[in-house]
């Protein structure tokens, strides 16, 4: 299911018996992600789960590292 709100959207996805959940297609193609790439995922104890865009990981990264670039597929 998806909804979307003047540039907001919500997805709804079951999560399997060992954790894992797929990430909607229109998601994947908003958001620019493809196989191999890896994600950020933040959390916050009260306020819940995020996975920022590509884009906002690599600004944090540039922000703590420096220009330092993303690293891809985890390396």
């Amino acid at each position: 299911m998806e909804e979307q709100t003047r540039g907001r959207y919500a997805w709804t996805v079951k999560v399997g018996e060992k954790g894992q959940f797929v990430i909607p297609k229109e998601a994947r193609d908003l958001f620019g992600i493809r196989p191999g790439d890896t994600l950020l995922l933040l959390g916050d104890s009260e306020q819940g789960i995020a996975i920022p865009p590509k884009a906002v990981a690599e600004a944090l990264v540039d922000r703590i590292f420096g220009n330092m670039p993303f690293p891809e597929g985890g390396k």
